[in-house]
């Protein structure tokens, strides 16, 4: 692979690598609360502990696609730093949703609120991506340059609560 594609999604691959990793840990964890909350002789049963893990994994799940779309989408027609930042935003606030969920329900919706603003950031990032090559394509115009540097100072009012 050339050199120069190669460094320009290398941060996209360690946050979608990363993401995995977290996927795995969510994965053990509820296997781990299966086996704590059900014995080797006794039945299956539901239990709150073991329902809230699921369902937040499960939740987290749901969502993985659309992530791992907008954030290659976003690092490759935009801006790779600006979106890998956002990517590890939107890991640290996966884990928070997920820590939260275990708790009670209400300690999720924080970190929910702020996995929906850092996918619109992506999304709104790919759009700019797409309409500026079709600037390009049709008048001559780049503003490649102007873009990443909006993207480069919004990506960090991300951390704003």
């Amino acid at each position: 692979m050339d050199h120069e594609v190669l460094g320009s999604i290398v941060l996209l691959a360690i946050v979608s690598l990363l993401s995995v990793l977290q996927n795995a840990f969510f994965a053990n964890k509820v296997e781990h609360e299966s086996k704590h909350q059900n014995g080797k002789n006794f039945p299956r049963t539901a239990s709150s502990a073991f329902d809230r893990v699921f369902t937040a994994n499960q939740n987290c799940r749901d969502a993985y696609p659309t992530f791992l779309v907008v954030l290659w989408c976003a690092g490759l027609l935009c801006s790779q730093a600006a979106s890998a930042f956002a990517g590890l935003m939107y890991l640290f606030v996966r884990q928070k949703y997920f820590v939260g969920y275990l708790g009670e329900r209400t300690q999720s919706t924080p970190g929910y609120i702020f996995g929906k603003r850092i996918i619109l950031f992506l999304f709104l990032m790919s759009v700019a991506g797409i309409l500026n090559y079709y600037l390009i394509l049709i008048f001559g115009s780049d503003f490649e340059v102007h873009i990443k540097t909006i993207t480069n100072i919004i990506s960090p009012l991300l951390l704003i609560p």
